[in-house]
Parts: structure tokens; C-alpha cells; sequence
């Protein structure tokens, strides 16, 4: 197994990252790609999961150790494969997903996108009492730094790049056109307007 790549971030797109590692560019799909949109140029590391099917071969990529833990333990649930365990921990913040889990929170759970109440119950059933080694503090990501535009444009060109990366993370357009007036209002960059939007929609 790749444990993870280290190289120069070149590309961010909604669903996956690129790093150029000597002269191989890999493809990293990701929970919120846009997690490292200020890394762009820079020489990063990311967690790697390599999943493996008759049909498919990729790489999944975490900024953290025990965000790739728990989107293993994911897998792990029947009924929940890699595009739902990346809507997962795209949506919802690692320690509070651990916390609806260990406090069979289903009302929670089933606010990600393609979890039902089915899903929800087994997730906790396969899961409650096997995540002791999660604990808040390996969560902990660096705050994301929201800053003033001094043109529209590129304010409504970040705003459109978060609404399609939310659009591939299983949200529709009444989810998101709901949302957009409150996101409007706000000057964020791309990765600010979807923590800000996932906030929004789990509150809904």
C-alpha cells in the first residue's frame, strides 16, 4: 500500500487533486479537494488509500492519517463504498461523524448525501464501540482563512467552483439553490464557501 505521495500540488478539481511527484502526475480523489486550494504550487504530503475492484484501480487522499482511518472504517459497513465514505467526510466534520456514530445519532447520519435511515443504523451497528482511537485532536485541521476579494468576478468564480463540488458530492440544485443567497452574502474563498455551505445544509 502507498501510504502517501509528497510532491507539488498542480491541479484542484471538484472531485480530486494532482501531485507531481517527480515527473508522475497522480490523480487523488478526495473528500473537499479545495481543502488544499492554498497549497497550489507548493510541495505537500497527502495520506493515500489505493483501492482496488475487478473494473477500477485509484487513489483516495486525506490530509490526515486518521481521516484515511476512518474512511477505511467506512468500507467497512456494508452498503457504503468509496463515493459514499468520501460524501461522508466531505460533509460532516471527522469528530462529529464519530460522535453521531458512538451516540447513534441517526438523525445526523442521514443528512449526508445517499445515506438513508438504513445506512444509518448500520453504519452504527458495524461501527459504535470500534472507534475509540479517534479522539478530537487528530482531527484538528488548519483554520481556513477567509479573505476580502476586491473584484465580483472572482468572488462569483469561487462561489460557482464550491456550488459544483458540492453538486459532485450528491447535493441538487433545490439543496443548493436554498443556500446561495445566504452564500452570497458572504466573501470567502472556495474552500470557505463549502465548510459554510455543508453548515448550512446539515442545519436543514
Amino acid at each position: 500500500m502507498i501510504d502517501f505521495i509528497q510532491g507539488k500540488l498542480v491541479e484542484i478539481e471538484t472531485q480530486y487533486a494532482v501531485l507531481d511527484n517527480n515527473g508522475i502526475g497522480y490523480q487523488l480523489y478526495c473528500p473537499n479537494p479545495y481543502v488544499f486550494q492554498r497549497n497550489i504550487d507548493e510541495i505537500i504530503r497527502i495520506y493515500t488509500y489505493q483501492y482496488v475492484r475487478e473494473d477500477i484501480l485509484r487513489l483516495y487522499g486525506f490530509k490526515t492519517k486518521s481521516e484515511r482511518s476512518l474512511f477505511e472504517k467506512l468500507l467497512n459497513v456494508s452498503g457504503i463504498g468509496p463515493k459514499g465514505a468520501l460524501a461522508i467526510l466531505a460533509s460532516g466534520q471527522p469528530e462529529d461523524v464519530v460522535a453521531a456514530i458512538e451516540g447513534e445519532d441517526e438523525t445526523y447520519l442521514v443528512k449526508f448525501p445517499g445515506v438513508g435511515k438504513k445506512t444509518a443504523r448500520q453504519i452504527i451497528l458495524d461501527l459504535k464501540g470500534k472507534l475509540d482511537d479517534f479522539s478530537n485532536d487528530l482531527f484538528n485541521y488548519a483554520e481556513l482563512n477567509s479573505k476580502t476579494h476586491a473584484g465580483s468576478g472572482r468572488l462569483n468564480s469561487e462561489l460557482e467552483e464550491a456550488l459544483e463540488a458540492l453538486r459532485a458530492l450528491g447535493y441538487v440544485e433545490k439543496e443548493l439553490k436554498k443556500i446561495r443567497p445566504q452564500l452570497e452574502e458572504q466573501q470567502l474563498e472556495t474552500d470557505g464557501y463549502i465548510k459554510k455551505a455543508l453548515q448550512l445544509l446539515l442545519k436543514g
